[in-house]
Parts: structure tokens; sequence; C-alpha cells
């Protein structure tokens, strides 16, 4: 634990010098570059979606376990 806070305090003064010590970046963002962001969120969002149309099943199953457990825990406790 020691270590992390150790980690963790150096972190923050490395962070904290990179911030006061920093000088002006005279560089542009190129037009591109909006397109390219869209596209990598695209495929993030298409990626997450597709993923969920391969594991919907088990998904779906994992869920109805989930809450068919606890409505028998209460028929179980009422009768």
């Amino acid at each position: 634990m020691h270590i992390l806070r150790r980690a963790a305090y150096l972190s923050t003064l490395a962070v904290l010098f990179i911030l006061i010590d920093s000088r002006p970046a005279y560089g542009y963002i190129d037009p591109s570059t909006g397109s390219y962001f869209l596209q990598i969120l695209l495929a993030g969002i298409l990626g997450a979606l597709f993923a969920l149309k391969v594991y919907w099943r088990k998904l779906k199953g994992a869920v109805s376990r989930m809450f068919s457990k606890g409505d028998n825990s209460q028929n179980d406790t009422s009768g």
C-alpha cells in the first residue's frame, strides 16, 4: 500500500510539473481529424452492437435467471 501512495504522489507531482512548465504549442488540428474521430466513434458503436447481437441469448438468459431467482426467493418466504 505504501508503494501505491508513493507512486500516486510522484505521478501527481510529475503532472503538476508538466502543467506548470508548459509552453504554447503552435500547432493545428488537421481538417480530416474530425472525420477520423467520427469513424472511431461509429466503429465503436457498431462493434458494441455486433457484440450485443452475438451474445444476445446469453445476456437475455442471464438477466432472466437473475430476475427469476428473485421471484422464487419471494415465493418461498411467503409460502
